[in-house]
C-alpha cells in the first residue's frame, strides 16, 4: 500500500512503531500531490514548508512517546478556517491576499495534537455552492471522472482524500457541503449537532447553519478527529457545554436493537434511478446487520425545507458579508469618493453567486417584505425541527441518500441557479434543523459514487457512527479508491 493511501489509524499504527516516520509520510504526501493536482486541483495553497516543519515536530513528539492518533498525520483544512501565518481566502478575490493572525479553534485543537498540514483547500467561493465550480479561482475536478463535479462547498477537501492528497480533512457544512462532495468522491463526511464543534475562526456564511465537521476515508477516521475538535469553546457564543465522549467506542460492527427509520419524502421525484436502486440495497444490509427497518416514515415539511433555507441562508449571508467594505482588510478598490469606492470593491470582489445570495438576502429582509418571507421561513424552521423531534422519539437514526442524484457534468447546472441548489435537497433538512449527519459510501451508479445519509437526534454522533461503521464493515465500498494513473488521466 502507498504511504498516501493510509487511512488515520493506519499511519498512527505506523508512527507508533516506528516503521514510518512523520517526516517519510509527509514526503510520500507532498510528492502524491505534486504528481495528482494538475489533474484535480483540490488546493488553493500548498504549504510544504510548514507541512515539513510539522512533521518534523511530530518525530520529536513521537520519540518521546508524547503522541495522539493524529500527531504526524497529513491534513488539509478548507480554505474557511483560520491559520495563523498563512492565507484563507475562501477561495474569493475579495480575501485573497488575507492572512489571519490567529487560528481557528478546531485548527488551534488540530495543531496541540499534533496536526501536519499540507494545505488548504479549493472551495465554491465564501462555501457559496454544490458543485465547486464558484471557485474564483479554478474548478476542482471529481477523481471518479474528472469531467463532473466533486460537490460543494467542500470540494477541494473531498478530493484530497479520496486521491490521497491528504489522509484527512476539515470541512463546513451550512446545507450539505460535507456531506454533498462526501457522497460525490467515495468518502466518508460528518457534519455534527449545531454547536458541537467551535465555529469559532471560521469565516462565516450563514450562522445559524454553519458547523465545521470532518472527512475522512473511513467511519473510526471521522470518529478519532471528532475526539480532537468536538467540546465546548467560550470564543463561540453557539458553542454548547455538553460532555464530549470517546466515540471510538461505538465502533461496533453490528446493529442488534436499533431501529431505524426511511422518511418517503427523501426519495424524491427526479431522483436517478441508480441511486435508489442503491440506496435500497444499502437499506436491506442494515437490516441483515440486526435493525429494524420502517419504511413508512413522513416527515411531512421536508418538501418546504428548500424554499426555507433559501431565504435563511441568504438573509444570514447578506448581513455577514457586510463587512466587506474595502477598508479593514481583503480586496479594497480605489473609487473617487467613499461610496463608489464600497461599490467597486463589492462589485469586483465578489463572484456572481455570492453577489445572487446577497441579492436575495437583502430583498428577504427589506422593509415590507420581511415577515411575509424570512419571518415565514423562520416559522417553517421551527415545524422542520419539531418533525425531526418526534421521528427520534420513535427511531434511533434515519436513512436517506446523500444526494438523488451521482455527481453531474462541470457546466451542467451553473447557469441553472434552481437546478443547482436542488443537488442539496436531501441535506439541507439537516441544517436547518441542527441535528448531525453522517455520509458514508453506500455503492456505485454507472461507475460513480452514491452516499448514503445517516441521520440522528442532536448530540447523537455515537449512534451514527456505530450504524456507519457497521455498514462499512459489512460492505467495503468506502475502500475503493479513484484510479487517476490507471485510467490514464
Amino acid at each position: 500500500m502507498n504511504r498516501y493511501d493510509l487511512t488515520i489509524h493506519q499511519a498512527h499504527q505506523l508512527l507508533k512503531k516506528r516503521e514510518v516516520s512523520a517526516l517519510e509520510l509527509t514526503k510520500a504526501v507532498l510528492e502524491h500531490i505534486a504528481h495528482v493536482e494538475k489533474k484535480v486541483h483540490a488546493f488553493v495553497t500548498v504549504t510544504a514548508d510548514e507541512a515539513l516543519r510539522q512533521a518534523a515536530q511530530a518525530d520529536e513528539r513521537i520519540k518521546s512517546d508524547d503522541l495522539t492518533p493524529l500527531t504526524g498525520v497529513p491534513a488539509l483544512i478548507k480554505d474557511n478556517m483560520c491559520t495563523r501565518g498563512i492565507a484563507t481566502t475562501c477561495s474569493s478575490r475579495m480575501l485573497e491576499n488575507f492572512v489571519p493572525p490567529y487560528d481557528a479553534t478546531v485548527v488551534e485543537k488540530l495543531r496541540d495534537a499534533g496536526m501536519v498540514m499540507v494545505g488548504k483547500g479549493n472551495m465554491d467561493e465564501f462555501a457559496m455552492g454544490s458543485s465547486n465550480e464558484h471557485s474564483a479561482f479554478f474548478i476542482t475536478s471529481n477523481p471518479w471522472d474528472l469531467a463532473r463535479v466533486p460537490g460543494g462547498s467542500s470540494g477541494g477537501p473531498a478530493v484530497a482524500v479520496s486521491t490521497g492528497e491528504a489522509i484527512y480533512a476539515l470541512g463546513s457544512d451550512t446545507g450539505g457541503s460535507i456531506r454533498q462532495p462526501a457522497g460525490f468522491c467515495n468518502i466518508v463526511g460528518l457534519k455534527p449537532t449545531y454547536g458541537r464543534v467551535s465555529r469559532f475562526g471560521l469565516v462565516a456564511f450563514a450562522s445559524s447553519l454553519d458547523q465545521i465537521g470532518s472527512m475522512t476515508r473511513d467511519v473510526a477516521d471521522s470518529a478519532l478527529v471528532m475526539n480532537v475538535i468536538a467540546g465546548y469553546d467560550p470564543r463561540d457564543s453557539t458553542s454548547v457545554n455538553y460532555p464530549v465522549p470517546d466515540y471510538t467506542k461505538s465502533l461496533i460492527p453490528d446493529l442488534k436493537g436499533l431501529k431505524l427509520g426511511v422518511p418517503k419524502e427523501y426519495f424524491v421525484e427526479g431522483m436517478q434511478r441508480g441511486v435508489e436502486e442503491v440506496m435500497r440495497t444499502a437499506i436491506a444490509k442494515l437490516e441483515e446487520l440486526g435493525a429494524t427497518v420502517d419504511w413508512e416514515v413522513s416527515l411531512s415539511h421536508t418538501k418546504y425545507a428548500l424554499a426555507a433555507y433559501y431565504i435563511i441562508a441568504p438573509s444570514e449571508a447578506m448581513a455577514n458579508l457586510a463587512r466587506y467594505d474595502g477598508v479593514k482588510y481583503g480586496f479594497s478598490y480605489e473609487g473617487k469618493n467613499m461610496w463608489d469606492a464600497m461599490e467597486k470593491t463589492r462589485g469586483y470582489g465578489f463572484g456572481p453567486e455570492v453577489k445572487r445570495r446577497i441579492i436575495l438576502g437583502t430583498y428577504a429582509l427589506s422593509a415590507g417584505y420581511y415577515d411575509a418571507y424570512y419571518l415565514k421561513a423562520q416559522k417553517v424552521r421551527t415545524l422542520i425541527r419539531r418533525e425531526f423531534e418526534e421521528a427520534f422519539e420513535r427511531y434511533d437514526a434515519l436513512i436517506t441518500p446523500t444526494s438523488p442524484t451521482v455527481p453531474f457534468k462541470i457546466g451542467e447546472r451553473v447557469d441553472d441557479p434552481l437546478q443547482m441548489y436542488l443537488s442539496d435537497v436531501c441535506t439541507l433538512p439537516i441544517n436547518i434543523a441542527g441535528i448531525p449527519g453522517l455520509s458514508v459510501p453506500a455503492g456505485f451508479c454507472d461507475g460513480l459514487p452514491v452516499g448514503m445519509q445517516i441521520l440522528g437526534k442532536p448530540f447523537s454522533e455515537e449512534v451514527l457512527f456505530r450504524i456507519g461503521y457497521a455498514y462499512e464493515q459489512a460492505t467495503g465500498w468506502g475502500e475503493r479508491r479513484p484510479q487517476l494513473e490507471k485510467e490514464g488521466k
